[in-house]
């Protein structure tokens, strides 16, 4: 069964790609391209899925842009 989590990208200083999973901890990965980061991402989450024995629930919440 085919499991969805959210995953968090940005942009860092020197240019690269970083995607996180805030439903598992540590769950993180960078790349140049965007296609390589989705590649590499899903095979960190497939480890991430390995070494835990329960997947936790979601404590996401959502993205909010705030203008100020």
């Amino acid at each position: 069964m085919e499991k969805k989590f959210t995953v968090i990208i940005e942009r860092d200083n020197n240019g690269w790609l970083v995607a996180d999973v805030p439903e598992l901890q540590g769950c993180h990965t960078q790349a140049r391209t965007m296609d390589e980061l989705l590649k590499r991402i899903k095979e960190v989450i497939e480890l991430c899925l390995e070494e835990e024995r329960e997947i936790p629930k979601s404590k996401f919440i959502g993205v909010q842009v705030v203008e100020v």
